[in-house]
C-alpha cells in the first residue's frame, strides 16, 4: 500500500556547485567566424559571451566537476549518494547513459544511476523524480546534475543557432530534511505534437548516422525561433500561474523566479506578463543558453550572489524541446 501525502518526507536542497569551461567566446569572435554581430545577438537574445569546453572534455568531464562542487557544498561525503540523475541532451555517448560516467569518476559507488533526457526542461524534471524517491523513502540522498557540452551539437556554420548556446554543468544535492516546505508541489506539461520545432533530427533510429545524413546536417540542433519564443512564454508564464496555485501562493510570496535562461527576451516577457520583472533572475548575458545546465547554475548563482536566502521561496520554471515545461517552487533552507 502506497504511503499517503501526509506521511511523505519533506525534501530540500542542501547544496549547489557549477563547472563552467575556462574559455569564453564572446559575440566579436562569433563575428570572425559567421555573418553577424554583436549588436544583432544581443539586442534578440540578451547574450555577450558564452563558455565553450575543450575538446578533450566530454559532458561527463563538466557534470563530475559540478557534482564534487555541489557535495562539498553540501558537506556530505560522496558515498552518501543513493541516487545520481544526469539530465543533459548532449551525452557522451548513446549508452551507457552519462550518469554512470560520472559516477565512475566522482566515485559514487553506493549510487544508482541513470540520465533523464527533457532537452532544457530535464534538470527541473529530474529534480522532481528525485525529490519523490526521497519523499517516498526509496532513497535519502540524490545527486541531480544538468550537463551540456552543447558545443558539439550545433552547426558553427549556421548563424541563427550556433550563437545561442554555450557549454557548462550545475549540480544540487537533495535530501529529506524535516523543513517545514522545501521543494514544494510541481506542475508540469509536455507536447510531443510539435517535436519539429526544436530538435536534432538526425543520429538515432529515424534518422541512422549515414553519409547522407551527414551531408545534410541533420546531426546539429534546428530550431524554428519564432515558434519556439512564442511557446516558451506561453508555457512558461503559465506554469508559473499553475504552481502558485497547486501551492495556495501568490507571486508576491515569491523573493526569486528562477527561468530557463534561454534567451533574455523571453524572460523579459515573462517578467512582464506577471508583474515580477525586478524578481526575474537573468545570467543568460555571460553564459548563452546551457539548455538542462541552464537552471541549476542559476540556482547555484542565484543563492551564492546573495539573492536567495534561507526562508526563501524561488521558483523555478522551464521550458525545452518536446516540447517540455514545468514548474516548481522551493524554499530555500541551507
Amino acid at each position: 500500500m502506497s504511503k499517503s501525502s501526509n506521511s511523505l518526507r519533506t525534501v530540500s536542497i542542501i547544496g549547489t556547485g557549477v563547472y563552467l569551461p575556462e574559455e569564453t567566446v564572446t559575440n566579436r569572435d562569433l563575428e570572425k567566424i559567421v555573418d553577424t554581430s554583436d549588436e544583432w545577438i544581443y539586442s534578440r537574445t540578451g547574450m555577450r559571451e558564452r563558455r565553450i569546453a575543450r575538446a578533450d572534455q566530454a559532458t561527463s568531464d563538466l557534470a563530475a566537476a559540478a557534482a564534487q562542487a555541489a557535495l562539498a557544498d553540501a558537506g556530505i561525503g560522496v558515498e552518501e549518494v543513493d541516487l545520481l540523475i544526469v539530465s543533459t541532451l548532449s551525452p557522451d555517448m548513446f549508452f551507457p547513459s552519462t550518469a554512470c560516467f560520472v559516477q565512475a569518476k566522482i566515485g559514487a559507488k553506493n549510487a544508482y544511476c541513470y540520465d533523464l533526457g527533457a532537452a532544457c526542461s530535464g534538470s527541473l524534471y529530474a529534480i522532481e523524480t528525485a525529490k519523490n524517491q526521497i519523499a517516498c523513502g526509496a532513497v535519502n540522498t540524490a545527486l541531480v546534475i544538468g550537463a551540456e557540452k552543447m558545443s558539439t551539437f550545433i552547426n558553427w556554420k549556421d548563424r541563427n543557432t550556433c550563437v545561442l548556446f554555450g557549454d557548462g554543468a550545475g549540480a544540487v544535492v537533495l535530501r529529506a530534511t524535516g523543513e517545514k516546505r522545501g521543494i514544494m508541489k510541481g506542475v508540469f506539461g509536455s507536447d510531443g505534437s510539435l517535436a519539429h520545432q526544436l530538435w536534432t533530427p538526425g543520429g538515432g533510429s529515424r534518422n541512422p548516422m549515414t553519409h547522407e545524413m551527414l551531408d545534410q546536417n541533420l546531426q546539429y540542433l534546428k530550431m524554428e525561433g519564432r515558434e519556439v519564443y512564442k511557446h516558451a512564454v506561453t508555457q512558461m508564464t503559465q506554469s508559473v500561474l499553475d504552481a502558485l496555485a497547486a501551492n495556495g501562493l501568490s507571486a508576491d510570496d515569491i523573493k526569486c523566479f528562477i527561468p530557463h535562461q534561454a534567451n533574455a527576451r523571453i524572460i523579459d516577457a515573462i517578467g512582464k506578463r506577471l508583474d515580477v520583472q525586478d524578481r526575474m533572475f537573468l545570467n543568460v548575458e555571460k553564459y548563452a543558453n546551457t539548455s538542462a545546465a541552464a537552471l541549476p547554475i542559476a540556482i547555484d548563482e542565484a543563492v551564492k550572489s546573495g539573492q536567495v536566502a534561507k526562508g526563501d521561496l524561488m521558483l523555478l520554471v522551464a521550458f525545452g524541446g518536446g516540447f517540455t515545461w514545468g514548474a516548481n517552487i522551493v524554499e530555500w533552507t541551507k
